[in-house]
């Protein structure tokens, strides 16, 4: 059984910049696409980005295209998503996840097994 923890998040400031990890435990992810989730309150749980189990293709929502960064190391088994620019919509808790296929996959559906999340919020 594969247990997520991500860590990273945190209270910040419009305009600052955060770096979430993704720690896979159990088993090794390197052969899984993974995602970034996030949900805000009263929202529904959003897909933000995703990377290809070998990170060479990565989707992004068009709310953060050019200011967050998905990438992955598959020998440490760990995914990060570099956020910057931040913004006080980007407040939710975010949440790493296991696609069901090895390919990039650009669904909320596509994705399963998600982390228990890191709470980013950013004030104005």
């Amino acid at each position: 059984q594969v247990e997520l923890v991500e860590s990273g998040g945190g209270l910040v400031q419009a305009g600052d910049s955060l770096r979430l990890s993704c720690l896979a435990r159990g088993r090794t992810v390197s052969g899984d696409a993974m995602g970034w989730f996030r949900q805000a309150p009263g929202k529904e749980r959003e897909l933000v980005t995703g990377i290809s189990f070998s990170g060479g293709n990565t989707y992004y929502a068009n709310s953060v295209k050019g200011r967050f960064t998905i990438s992955r190391d598959n020998a440490k088994n760990m995914v990060y998503l570099q956020m910057n620019n931040l913004k006080p919509e980007d407040t939710a808790v975010y949440s790493c996840a296991i696609a069901v296929s090895p390919y990039l996959s650009t669904t909320p559906e596509a994705y399963e097994h998600w982390g228990q999340g890191t709470q980013v919020t950013v004030s104005s």
